[in-house]
Order: C-alpha cells, then sequence, then structure tokens
C-alpha cells in the first residue's frame, strides 16, 4: 500500500541558497498549475479522492491552492516541512564555513546545522505523520521524501553522510509505503 508524494515545482530565486523550512520561497503560478494538472491526471486516471496534503510553504501550498480552486480538499501540515536549518536557511552555501559544514556531515543524522532540526528529528517527524493512507496525494520537499525512503527501506539505520540518497526533481513523484499506524 502507497501513497503518492510529489516534490514542489522549482521555486523561484532557490540557486545556490540552503533552503529549508524558515525559507518560503515563491513558486511561479504557471509552475504550480501545470503540477496541479498533472496531480488531478494522476488522480483520475487512478480514481482517487480529490484530495490533497501539501507542506504549508508556498513553494507545496500553491500547487494545493489550485487543486482546491477545481474542487479539491487542501490540508495544510506542518509536518511534512522541509528540513529546518536554522540560521543556514536562505543563506548562501558559499557563505557557510566550510567547519560548519564538515561538522555536520561528520554527525550527519545527530548534528543540528544552523542550530535548526537534525536529521534525527525530521526522520521523527516524517515517521509520525499520520495523514497517509492508500491512494492519499501529498505535495513535500525533497528532504522530506529523503526522509520517508530512508525511513521506510532502513528503519532500524542511523544515515551517513555517504550513504544519503540523491533528492527527487522538481515536480517528480515518489509512490512510498503507507505509514503503519501505531
Amino acid at each position: 500500500m502507497t501513497f503518492s508524494v510529489w516534490r514542489h515545482p522549482r521555486p523561484v530565486g532557490a540557486q545556490g541558497l540552503c533552503v529549508g523550512a524558515r525559507c518560503d520561497l515563491p513558486v511561479p503560478a504557471r509552475r504550480a498549475k501545470r503540477l496541479a494538472r498533472r496531480i488531478q491526471a494522476h488522480a483520475r486516471r487512478h480514481r482517487l479522492a480529490h484530495e490533497v496534503w501539501t507542506s504549508p510553504l508556498r513553494r507545496c501550498a500553491d500547487v494545493g491552492r489550485w487543486l482546491r480552486r477545481w474542487g479539491w480538499r487542501h490540508h495544510r501540515d506542518a509536518a511534512l516541512s522541509e528540513l529546518d536549518f536554522g540560521a543556514w536557511d536562505g543563506r548562501p552555501w558559499a557563505d557557510i564555513s566550510k567547519a560548519q559544514i564538515d561538522a555536520w556531515v561528520a554527525d550527519f543524522a545527530g548534528s543540528h546545522p544552523g542550530g535548526g532540526e537534525s536529521l534525527q528529528d525530521l526522520l521523527a517527524r516524517v515517521a509520525s505523520w499520520r495523514g497517509a493512507g492508500p491512494g492519499v496525494m501529498v505535495v513535500s520537499h525533497g528532504g522530506w521524501m529523503l526522509a520517508r525512503r530512508w525511513d521506510a527501506e532502513h528503519p532500524e539505520r542511523t544515515p551517513v553522510a555517504a550513504e544519503w540518497p540523491t533528492p527527487p526533481g522538481y515536480g517528480e513523484r515518489w509512490d512510498l509505503p503507507v505509514p503503519l499506524k501505531p
């Protein structure tokens, strides 16, 4: 049993920046509408409910707003947000010292980059999210999707930087296992 998660469209101004939960970059309306149309077609093809869950950040929520205009139920949930990079959020990667990045990589799961959220915190948030059921559609972030996939494929392993997978492309869909109910 799976649910479908799309990564938000490419935001404006993200190039070279550390973009996390505090950096609420916009998405061009055309890109948000295009992804909403793809989600709508997926729901029609698979006869799914017209209901979508999104992160509250504009790059995800704007897709949900298009769907809501077309009669869908749209839920915004902060648990679907990207990793919080604290003081790094919104800063150019080039302005973050190599020593700080090296410290994060050395303790990839436990470190709090920029004083924000640790990867362990994100993994716990992802694992505890219970909005997903079979056929549910979600618009979230690359980091959230990677954490959900890691939790499903390696539930007993603590991630290290060298093993962390590549994020999905903008607008890409992953079908992920439905979380087990507690």
